[in-house]
């Protein structure tokens, strides 16, 4: 256990010791900006990531394998609220993993109309898919105060070659990711506007269950009608009357800011919900260990 401690520590040390580089965008300016103004970065102390929790719930990771991924991610950074965290358009050489408080990604076309992709929660990884290309294809928002950790590609390039198990479970989040996506697409274009609310709650309820921010039937509510507009493709008075359809006909309550499910398998029915794109991920079918242990010795 002790030879198995010291590895990890070496390996933490050599991932740290590459160069972290601010992220620039097309006239070298620090990312995290509201229109145009530089963001300030305060430190945060190191805490369990949220990240680890939710890999911790979802992935048969080794709690070795969950302590190296949280030491990557001591890298924090404060984001206040109605700030850039990724602006479409500028160039990043870093993923972030969002530690605490909310956030929006987003498109907004030329006529100033928005449209929300998805919602960023504590655990989620920023900046898939614009990693992968020139510069970033959308923007993310803090919707709160907010606190990251940044994860340089040369790091994470490292991380993966020792621990092939964990680049497995990150890709395991890109792909929920892209789930999630497609599921927003089929209920924009097939689901009733009720259907879409509906099923809309009962994933931010799953996703928030997963990181201990929700209990068995209720979470805060961390968007505004307009928010919830711009995701289901709905205007804020349209958002509004269908809440209280939903109110009325007994399916939720709302009290301020909480949202309670009154009948999980009654509205879930009403849905068409089916959280298995929010499941677990059969890493041990995708990644035996004696492909781990092949992996590592190959370097494949």
């Amino acid at each position: 256990m002790a030879k198995q401690n010291d590895r990890g520590e070496l390996a933490i040390a050599r991932l740290r010791s590459a160069p972290l580089r601010a992220p620039a965008g097309p006239r070298g300016e620090e990312a995290g900006r509201v229109r145009g103004q530089p963001i300030a970065f305060a430190p945060q102390s190191p805490t369990v990531s949220a990240l680890t929790r939710k890999l911790a719930a979802r992935t048969p990771l080794s709690s070795g394998e969950l302590d190296i991924l949280d030491m990557l991610c001591d890298d924090t950074r404060s984001i206040a609220a109605n700030r850039d965290i990724v602006t479409e358009g500028y160039k990043y050489d870093a993923l972030a993993v969002m530690r605490e408080g909310f956030a929006i990604r987003y498109r907004v076309l030329r006529d100033g109309r928005r449209q929300i992709l998805n919602v960023v929660l504590p655990g989620d990884v920023i900046g898939f898919p614009g990693c992968f290309f020139e510069t970033a294809l959308y923007s993310i928002t803090a919707l709160t105060s907010t606190t990251v950790s940044s994860i340089p590609f040369s790091r994470l390039f490292q991380l993966f070659g020792e621990y092939p198990r964990i680049g497995a479970a990150i890709f395991w989040l890109f792909s929920h990711e892209a789930a999630m996506y497609a599921e927003r697409l089929v209920g924009i274009g097939q689901r009733s506007a009720v259907e879409r609310l509906a099923h809309l709650l009962l994933e931010l309820l799953t996703r928030l269950q997963v990181i201990g921010l929700a209990d068995e039937r209720s979470f805060r509510m961390p968007l505004t009608q307009e928010q919830i507009g711009d995701i289901l493709g709905l205007t804020g008075v349209h958002v509004s009357r269908t809440m209280r359809q939903l109110r009325d006909d007994g399916f939720v309550i709302a009290e301020g800011q909480v949202l309670t499910i009154k009948d999980l398998d009654a509205i879930s029915a009403l849905a068409d919900f089916e959280r298995t794109y929010l499941s677990h991920f059969r890493m041990n079918d995708a990644l035996a260990p004696d492909e781990v242990g092949r992996l590592a010795l190959t370097g494949a």
